[in-house]
């Protein structure tokens, strides 16, 4: 799926002039929220004022609490994101920050390369969202700044619902007397997304906070087709409509995201990475073996998912009730890497915060003149005692038939889980609270 980029640049160099002039037709055209009157936001205050702040409290106790901004080039930035489950006294902090960091574009031909986040300016491309695309939850009004201007323009932009999700968990309970008990609950979560439009394309970027820690990174792409796009001739394509001759381009969508901790109020967290390895059974053993293998992580590093690995990022403060450190654990998704560029080449990067680097690739982060541009170049020993951390979902997209019309959404992205938050599941039921640890 081609963007007509020829179209968005003529856009482009219209913002200026369209904003002098009022540009607020969008806005007036956007459904109203799901539930409520979307009210327009105030100028974003230092400390987070009600109206760029969110908070949920979930069916089973949880609360989730963040603020919110927006920018013309990154678009919905989450910040200051804390989870309380049932049984804290307070909040913990999870994160300072959440946003996306680059949506890079190559197509298969080698004929286009795009970076739809610091070079088409993402976030002026917030769309009105319908009622309908938020239900049971509140649209709120998002203030968008036009690119090289300090004109604005009313976008109900930003949705915030929960849902169900299905199963929390589930566990028939048969004491050693008496009958059986059936445990389960349904799990729910807050949902915070906004969807941008480039050009053909159109990105839902989603935020999933579950009642029991966990948090869900995703983007989704959908939209059109673009219909100038069916000339991939050389066989790098797939037919789409009535014959074998007209053939969308293939292409790759490669999206980054920069998450920047903050557990239990610290930025000084440490990265671990776990290995683990199976031997095959020898003879005396009832089963092959499996040993694993921790290794701190302590300069700036690149790594690859590879079987049976994964990262965490460990609190330097904050213990749980057991007495274990605090720590989130990077669960990877489907991805398809596409190692065309250095920056694409790896799917975690772990850098020593740098203000100034801010977009994994092309970085508009206004670093001085010199610096490289580009997350990979920043990769270079330094030690981490606050690290920033980078993820990148690649997805190759060959079209089909079903890809029209509309395009269905095509979702890439990860979790981040909760490991030793808690002393227990928080969710938990009050008869099983003392069954911790080993059971007797």
């Amino acid at each position: 799926m081609r963007v007509n980029r020829v179209s968005r640049a003529r856009t482009r160099t219209a913002l200026a002039a369209l904003a002098v002039a009022g540009l607020t037709a969008g806005a007036a055209a956007g459904a109203g929220p799901a539930t409520a009157q979307p009210k327009a936001a105030p100028a974003a205050a230092p400390d987070c004022s009600a109206a760029y702040r969110i908070e949920q409290k979930l069916s089973n106790g949880t609360t989730w609490r963040m603020c919110w901004r927006h920018e013309a080039m990154a678009g919905m930035i989450l910040e200051d994101i804390t989870y309380q489950p049932p049984g804290e006294s307070k909040p913990i902090k999870v994160l300072n920050s959440s946003k996306l960091a680059q949506i890079h574009v190559p197509y298969d031909d080698g004929s286009e390369e795009y970076d739809d986040v610091t070079s088409y300016y993402f976030g002026d491309g917030l769309e009105n969202l319908a009622a309908g695309e938020c239900p049971g939850g509140t649209i709120r009004t998002v203030k968008v700044r036009a690119p090289e201007s300090t004109d604005t323009r009313n976008v109900k932009g930003l949705c915030t619902t929960t849902r169900a999700r299905g199963h929390a968990y589930r566990m028939l309970n048969q004491p050693m007397q008496g009958g059986q008990k059936l445990y389960q609950k349904q799990g729910k979560d807050l949902l915070v997304y906004a969807v941008n439009k480039v050009s053909w394309y159109e990105y839902i970027t989603e935020w999933r906070f579950s009642d029991d820690g966990t948090i869900h990174l995703n983007v989704g792409a959908t939209g059109s087709l673009a219909p100038q796009d069916y000339d991939a001739g050389d066989g790098r394509g797939w037919p789409i409509g009535k014959g074998p001759k007209a053939r969308a381009l293939s292409h790759s969508h490669n999206v980054f995201w920069k998450l920047d901790f903050g557990l239990d109020g610290s930025s000084k967290g440490r990265i671990e990475q776990y290995d683990s390895k199976v031997t095959p059974q020898a003879p005396g053993d009832r089963a092959p073996t499996n040993k694993t293998t921790a290794t701190k992580i302590t300069k700036e590093t690149a790594g690859d998912a590879k079987n049976m690995r994964w990262w965490r990022v460990v609190s330097a403060t904050g213990k749980n009730k057991d007495g274990h450190p605090r720590s989130y654990e990077l669960v990877a998704g489907p991805n398809a890497k596409y190692s065309g560029r250095g920056f694409t080449k790896h799917d975690v990067y772990f850098t020593q915060y740098n203000k100034c680097e801010q977009y994994a690739s092309n970085n508009k982060g206004n670093c001085p003149t010199g610096h490289p541009k580009s997350v990979d170049k920043w990769v270079n020993g330094q030690t981490l005692t606050n690290p920033s951390v980078w993820v990148n979902v690649g997805f190759h997209h060959i079209a089909r038939d079903e890809d029209q019309q509309p395009m269905p959404v095509h979702w890439q992205g990860f979790s981040l889980a909760p490991r030793d938050v808690t002393a227990m599941n928080p969710l938990t039921p009050a008869e099983l609270a003392g069954a911790n640890g080993r059971l007797d």
